[in-house]
């Protein structure tokens, strides 16, 4: 391991699977690291939270990373940041899969003709889950009462709005063995659009290691890449979990 100013730690990155905090600890008397750091010991912060962790919807992969120089956090920072950003892509639009129970997400991907511009609902209407088997609609401007019930009936959700005037009603129908099958499709579908995703980053991210100057050794360039590769297959893990959740969520009756 080569010397920068000062003598160089050795960092190990526990990243928690907590998913109400991702903060980076820092092994022995250092508990925490900001995302960018000075590599003098001196400058290190002690016994102070992460200023760059970022709430997650889901929980970080445990994985151990060596980072050396400034350049190696960028990347590690950049590569995590990514990665979670396109996990959170994913979650978003897995919650927009019906099941047999009701969801105000599922209305998340319906885009309405507002005066001839393409809106989301949630953005023009209140929605509110009164049981376990219905929502209700409720339009701020009840002049697009019409458009909002089109947008519904024209979508993929194979529901039928009830239309009073002043609100819409969605009774959420119990999944056929059809459609059961019709939606576990379109997860595996995500899924692995997920993956190709994280996989897109990782290569990014061996790019930008192979173009690091002569001032990074071969040694550290390698230790690199095998952090990002185990990120790599700790996302694409996640990413199966996930698969494998909305999937037998879909077949609960």
């Amino acid at each position: 391991m080569s010397s920068t100013a000062g003598t160089l730690q050795r960092w190990h990155c526990h990243l928690p699977r907590d998913i109400s905090h991702t903060c980076c600890h820092v092994h022995g008397s250092f508990p925490s690291r900001p995302a960018k750091a000075s590599r003098s010991a001196a400058s290190r912060p002690q016994q102070s939270p992460c200023p760059h962790a970022r709430q997650s919807s889901h929980p970080r992969p445990s994985v151990v990373v060596h980072a050396l120089t400034t350049d190696d956090i960028d990347v590690e920072e950049d590569t995590m940041e990514r990665m979670d950003k396109s996990m959170d892509n994913l979650k978003s639009k897995f919650s927009t899969i019906r099941t047999g129970r009701a969801n105000p997400a599922i209305l998340d991907r319906i885009m309405v003709d507002y005066y001839g511009a393409p809106t989301p609902l949630k953005q023009l209407a209140g929605i509110s889950v009164p049981d376990s088997s219905m929502l209700v609609v409720q339009p701020y401007d009840t002049g697009a009462m019409d458009e909002i019930e089109r947008g519904i009936l024209e979508s993929d959700l194979g529901i039928n709005p009830t239309n009073d005037g002043k609100i819409l009603r969605l009774n959420i129908p119990q999944l056929t063995a059809e459609r059961r099958k019709e939606f576990g499709k379109t997860v595996s579908k995500l899924g692995e659009e997920g993956k190709v995703a994280i996989r897109n980053v990782r290569r990014d991210s061996m790019k930008t290691i192979d173009k690091m100057d002569d001032s990074v050794s071969e040694d550290e360039k390698k230790s690199l890449e095998k952090a990002v590769q185990d990120l790599t297959d700790e996302y694409v893990k996640q990413i199966d979990g996930m698969i494998k959740a909305k999937q037998d969520e879909l077949e609960k009756v």
